[in-house]
């Protein structure tokens, strides 16, 4: 299991057109395969400033995800809004023993 977090920077402008985008395609990005959870986090104090959170079975099935028609016109329309280049982070979680 991985985990994807993904932080973006929006236009003031752009925030309600990016919330639209996204919570038209959330439940298709879930339901593809391979991805068992996402979630989209707004910053407290920033609010052009947002994180989705999503976990994956493997690198694979995000990357096919990555690879997908899906991805490329929710990031197409998403990317158009950006004030600042996005941050991605693939991590995993370290457990401890006990």
């Amino acid at each position: 299991m991985i985990k994807r977090i993904v932080k973006m920077s929006f236009r003031p402008d752009a925030v309600e057109t990016f919330k639209i985008i996204f919570e038209t395609n959330w439940q298709r990005i879930k339901g593809f395969e391979g991805c068992s959870h996402v979630e989209l986090l707004q910053d407290e104090n920033q609010p052009t400033i947002f994180f989705t959170y999503s976990l994956w079975q493997s690198e694979v099935h995000l990357n096919a995800y990555r690879d997908s028609e899906l991805f490329k016109g929710v990031w197409g329309a998403t990317k158009a809004l950006f004030s600042n280049k996005p941050e991605a982070w693939t991590v995993k979680q370290i457990d401890f023993p006990g």
